[in-house]
């Protein structure tokens, strides 16, 4: 069985530096607590699935959420985001309310699909937040398509598309490589590479496993970031989207991180040692950010205990709140199959 062991931490000069844990109205404090709120409602949605209140697939990102939190804090609200099946986390980091998630998941109207579309299908169109998508790297040529018009409108906005190791194998991410390079368009590729595709290891799917190398090929700017660290990411997404926005191209971040839960809740987790997610659980993103800012005394043990009291009165605000809505209707379950006529006459 392969060993896979984490990155060496981050070590930014002062050159390079992002914003860090002195500065006022301490973003990196903002930071910690939504990957605690992210963390809680993942830790929630497993409780959930157990007691089968949530049914069909469910993909956790607990140890991943610095991604999440250091990608949407750095785009504009006109930004797109295209996301993989795996995006809880990106969605309420993008500002979608944990009570739409839930009744989605519990397949009820007020969720963001109406319900129809469950863990998997997670979509905004007022946050510009496209998916959530079943398909491995089945939102890269969505995402392309995105950049592709707002090129063409002139739109000073990019996507970020979002996507895993395993869609490096896909022909959608090289055919879109290509045409992004190609055509110059505002798209930054977002690799969560987190070892594994499904329960197969990176060494086992690539040949080379240097994810960013092999997007450089298509002649765009590429490169590796730590991503168990929110600071890191942040500052590797500030760099990359003001590239692409300038009209410098596309961009790959390939962001190295960890899954700390099985695949899904349906995998039997039987292809890691116990040792290899033990070791990158010390690398976990939220003792590692709580620990940096209590060291400069910009948190304190009174501020956790007030956010987690403050997140845990959320979370079951919004079960509440999914649970009590209505289901849609089975009359209804034929729409949006087909456009319909438009009020317009």
């Amino acid at each position: 069985m392969t060993t896979l062991l984490p990155p060496a931490a981050s070590n930014y000069t002062d050159g390079d530096a992002p914003a860090g844990i002195n500065a006022g109205n301490d973003p990196m404090a903002r930071a910690l607590r939504e990957m605690m709120r992210i963390r809680r409602f993942e830790e929630t949605c497993v409780e959930l699935y157990s007691a089968s209140r949530i049914r069909g697939f469910l993909h956790l990102c607990i140890g991943e959420e610095a991604i999440a939190v250091g990608l949407m804090g750095c785009l504009t609200k006109q930004d797109a985001v295209v996301s993989t099946y795996r995006e809880h986390g990106h969605a309420i980091a993008r500002g979608m309310p944990m009570a739409v998630v839930l009744a989605e998941m519990f397949g009820k109207q007020t969720g963001c699909s109406r319900g129809r579309g469950g863990s998997m299908h997670l979509f905004d169109k007022d946050l510009r937040f496209y998916g959530g998508n079943a398909i491995v790297g089945g939102g890269l040529p969505v995402a392309a398509g995105l950049a592709l018009a707002d090129r063409m409108r002139g739109d000073n906005r990019i996507t970020a598309c979002i996507f895993g190791d395993g869609a490096l194998a896909e022909g959608e991410f090289h055919e879109v490589a290509n045409l992004a390079a190609l055509w110059n368009l505002p798209v930054l590729f977002c690799c969560e590479n987190n070892q594994y595709a499904m329960g197969t290891a990176l060494a086992r799917e690539h040949a080379n496993t240097d994810l960013a190398l092999r997007a450089a090929s298509y002649s765009m700017v590429a490169w590796a970031v730590d991503g168990m660290d929110a600071d890191a990411v942040a500052a590797a997404v500030r760099r990359a989207s003001d590239l692409v926005r300038n009209g410098g191209g596309p961009c790959f971040l390939e962001m190295r991180t960890y899954r700390f839960r099985a695949h899904s809740m349906y995998d039997p987790d039987l292809y890691r040692d116990k040792p290899e997610i033990e070791e990158w659980k010390k690398r976990d993103p939220i003792p590692a950010l709580s620990d940096r800012l209590r060291s400069s005394g910009a948190l304190d043990d009174a501020t956790v205990q007030k956010w987690e009291k403050e997140i845990a009165a959320e979370i079951a605000t919004a079960v509440a709140t999914a649970e009590a809505a209505a289901p849609e209707s089975v009359t209804d379950l034929t729409r949006f199959v087909y456009s319909e006529p438009s009020d317009r006459s």
